[in-house]
């Protein structure tokens, strides 16, 4: 071979870790930081659970709001331009509010500021998201057989700065709120540069028809195209409101009704996403020798159980046990949905089914934001139960209508 040519699969390597995981890992880890860290915050600047539940529908309703320009975005521009204009608006914004609480610690205009920070940080980080997942199906393809081994390794990304996120953002939030927000400003903007070498991904002409509804409305015919996809992100959509729930209440269960720290709650996410990630590593391995369908009914079970015993926790340790659980199996579910969706979109429509997908799967979490601000503290166990058999009736339906669904036994 001559010496001045690099062999493909040492390309594919180097623009698979430079281009695609190593952005990733920045991005994820800021975006861990400021999802887990603003209702934190909230809850230390203003002393209000329902201003926390407030603060995190205010992180979604946003988020939900930009996937459909967010997808087309993506369609169009490229998924490198996206990113780096994502993560660069939220590094702006998140300095800006450094800025003000540093001036104003505490006040209305603390509180004013930091439910604005809950709701322009959810929004521009999903920017980032669909464009972040945009080239991690791209690479997927390439991988072909071994699509769910990039996926579970980009899920394993995840759930690393998942680990690392909550608990440091904890940590932060105890020397002070601008140290905080400062810290995640320059993960955010180390996350742009890196965006830059993100690979070029396919874009749509530019006849086709423009405006979010109408990409989000092709993305909407695109699962409705795929069956399998489309009972899988059913039975997730019901069994987030649930997972949802938990994630919006677990810093008023944590500190008000277990008399925690809110140091305490970012050990609970840290410790929920150590078991995620070795759940990522052992069902990557056992869908080589199972396949899709065995390890997403697993999971679903573990998902369905756990919520509902951490509904009737009696203490913070059986607590933080059982979401690490119920997180771990949701895992799971996780990399099966995403193997599935990489197999089945089409490349040319990944970014506004991607978007439509998304857009369905967390319209719950809002629902949950809210559902924690209007529920007396004391009431969340059965409220939570209530979601919790919901979401057991949900996937049982799921995985029961795609026991033979070819897209998941191949």
């Amino acid at each position: 071979m001559s010496g001045g040519v690099t062999p493909r699969h040492a390309r594919y390597t180097v623009g698979l870790l430079g281009g695609v995981y190593l952005p990733r890992t920045v991005e994820a880890l800021a975006s861990a930081m400021t999802t887990y860290g603003i209702p934190l915050l909230v809850l230390t600047t203003t002393g209000s659970a329902g201003l926390t539940g407030l603060a995190f529908a205010l992180e979604w309703v946003p988020r939900l709001a930009a996937f459909g320009w967010a997808g087309v975005i993506v369609d169009r521009r490229g998924a490198s331009v996206v990113f780096f204009f994502g993560s660069l608006g939220r590094a702006l914004v998140l300095a800006a509010g450094a800025v003000l609480l540093l001036l104003h610690p505490d006040g209305t205009v603390a509180a004013v500021s930091v439910m604005a920070l809950a709701a322009t940080t959810g929004a521009l980080t999903e920017f980032s998201y669909i464009a972040a997942e945009t080239a991690g199906a791209a690479a997927s393809r390439r991988a072909a057989a071994r699509a769910h081994r990039v996926q579970a390794a980009l899920l394993g990304i995840d759930q690393t700065a998942n680990l690392a996120g909550p608990a440091l953002a904890a940590l932060l939030l105890l020397t002070g709120p601008p140290q905080m927000l400062t810290v995640i400003t320059v993960l955010s903007l180390l996350a742009a540069l890196l965006a830059l070498r993100t690979p070029p991904s396919p874009v749509t002409p530019a006849r086709a028809p423009k405006g979010d509804s109408a990409g989000l409305l092709a993305g909407w015919r695109t699962i409705r195209s795929l069956p399998a996809l489309g009972w899988l992100v059913a039975g997730l959509t019901v069994s987030n409101l649930a997972t949802g729930l938990l994630q919006a209440a677990s810093p008023v269960i944590v500190v008000n009704h277990f008399g925690q720290s809110t140091t305490a709650v970012g050990l609970l996410w840290s410790a929920a996403a150590a078991a995620t990630l070795l759940s990522v590593t052992l069902c990557r391995f056992a869908i080589d020798r199972l396949g899709l369908w065995p390890v997403g009914a697993t999971c679903g079970a573990l998902a369905s159980l756990a919520c509902l015993a951490a509904a009737q926790a009696p203490d913070y340790l059986s607590y933080l046990v059982l979401v690490a659980v119920l997180m771990a199996a949701e895992g799971g579910l996780a990399v099966v949905l995403r193997t599935l969706r990489s197999r089945l979109i089409p490349p040319n429509r990944f970014g506004s089914t991607l978007s439509a997908t998304i857009l369905i799967l967390l319209l719950p979490f809002p629902i949950a934001g809210v559902m924690t601000a209007l529920t007396p503290p004391d009431a969340l166990g059965p409220v939570i139960t209530a979601c919790a058999v919901l979401q057991a009736l949900g996937l049982f339906l799921a995985f029961t209508r795609l026991r033979t669904d070819p897209a998941l036994r191949a």
